[in-house]
């Protein structure tokens, strides 16, 4: 068997960047709301005049003159987080204490980016720790960070109009979606061929192009090859900070399960068991903070306590195990239960604790047999999705099912209860 435990601790840095990466992992752990409702509030009272958001919460670095401020992504989780604080625990309240904080940062990024809705030239961590090589013909993945705070401003502008929609602010989302418009179509004019290849063509570029719905349709799967095809060329992921949380859900969601699992279960550096193999204990802010021999990558930097290359573990409960947020009906109302087995596994179990109560999945592959329980919290419902299935074939605690035929899926609608759903793959 082989079983996989994502483990993560409270980093020294308060990073809005390391934050806004984790906070979808960390919500699945732990109930968070009130920790990052305080934070949030932290971020609004620390944000500076100019809009502009600390590179660390609270501003310890900030020097007069010389604001440490204005990072692309870390800065975005005034946005970000209090998005998924919603997603979430269905609290709008959130939302509506943090919205003068998330306007004031968006709208910064605009005075930044100026009438040609690039943001460049103003400093930015970039895709932070990305992979690096002493090759001479291949000397890292390095992802401009022109394109990274541009990626970043459309995705903030984004999630601003949703969530001034929620909130009834009919003007507001009107602006922020004629803004997004303007970014997406300068992202793509400035950072995109015709033929779909993305920025310096690293892992990253993709991954933030297709997470971030920043690609025409017509354009998006033939981004995704690409992403695909890098991965099976090198066999390791070459993202930091900014890429690595996003990597495998931009290559499931584009139907390469296949590289994700790769990636997932890659033992040697860069890889996430990597650090596990070396006798980690908790995850690392460098893919190699400690060299196989034992040394350090950097004595001077080299935290061996840094969550952010944990947000893996949100793929794993979002995709493996498969439970997943409805954003029309958030706070696990409505829940999505949609597995994807792979990778050589041959059982996967996560549950989490929702604001209606425990939400579960666990599922079990034996002599091509699929075997899925589900457990549905009181006043909730749940769409089931079975993999590979025929109706015909998928039995409910040894009863025909009532569903319907989606490809190559099998759609069950149910209500809060327990069930369990056995068939033959095809």
């Amino acid at each position: 068997m082989f079983r996989l435990i994502v483990r993560s601790a409270t980093s020294g840095w308060a990073g809005p960047g390391d934050a806004q990466v984790f906070a979808r992992t960390a919500a699945f752990n732990m109930d968070v709301a009130g920790f990052f409702t305080k934070w949030m509030g932290d971020v609004a009272a620390d944000q500076l005049a100019t809009g502009s958001v600390p590179f660390v919460i609270p501003d310890v670095l900030s020097k007069p003159n010389a604001p440490a401020a204005g990072s692309a992504a870390w800065a975005d989780a005034a946005v970000i987080i209090p998005w998924t604080m919603y997603l979430t625990y269905g609290d709008t309240r959130i939302l509506e204490r943090q919205y003068e904080s998330m306007t004031r940062w968006v709208e910064f990024m605009r005075t930044r980016a100026g009438d040609d809705y690039v943001w460049e030239g103003d400093f930015h961590f970039g895709d932070w720790l990305a992979f690096a090589t002493t090759r001479s013909d291949y000397p890292g993945a390095t992802t401009g960070k022109d394109l990274i705070a541009t990626a970043f401003f459309a995705h903030s502008t984004d999630l601003l109009q949703r969530i001034a929609t929620i909130l009834g602010k009919r003007e507001d989302a009107a602006k922020y979606a004629e803004l997004l418009g303007k970014v997406k179509s300068a992202f793509n004019r400035e950072f995109v061929t015709e033929r779909g290849r993305v920025g310096e063509n690293t892992q990253t570029a993709y991954v933030l192009a297709l997470q971030f719905d920043l690609l025409p349709e017509e354009m998006r799967q033939v981004a995704a090859k690409r992403l695909a095809q890098e991965i099976r060329e090198r066999k390791h992921l070459t993202t930091g900070f900014v890429g690595a949380s996003y990597l495998c859900h931009a290559l499931s969601r584009y139907g390469y399960l296949d590289e994700a699992y790769l990636l997932l279960r890659r033992e040697e550096y860069p890889s996430w068991l990597y650090p596990v193999k070396q006798g980690a204990t908790t995850i690392w802010e460098r893919w190699d903070g400690q060299k196989p021999d034992g040394s350090f990558q950097d004595a001077g930097m080299n935290s061996f306590n840094h969550y952010a290359y944990g947000a893996i573990g949100d793929w794993m409960y979002r995709v493996m195990a498969g439970i997943e947020i409805d954003p029309s009906a958030p706070g696990y109302k409505h829940i999505l239960i949609q597995p994807r087995p792979g990778g050589g596994f041959t059982s996967v179990r996560a549950s989490h604790a929702s604001p209606y109560g425990k939400v579960a999945s666990s599922w079990e592959m034996k002599d091509g047999v699929f075997d899925l329980s589900v457990e549905v919290p009181a006043n909730t419902r749940a769409t089931v999705r079975l993999p590979k299935a025929l109706l015909a074939d998928v039995h409910e605690s040894g009863k025909a099912i009532k569903g319907r035929q989606d490809g190559e899926s099998v759609v069950v609608e149910v209500g809060s209860g327990k069930y369990r759903f056995r068939y033959s793959m095809k």
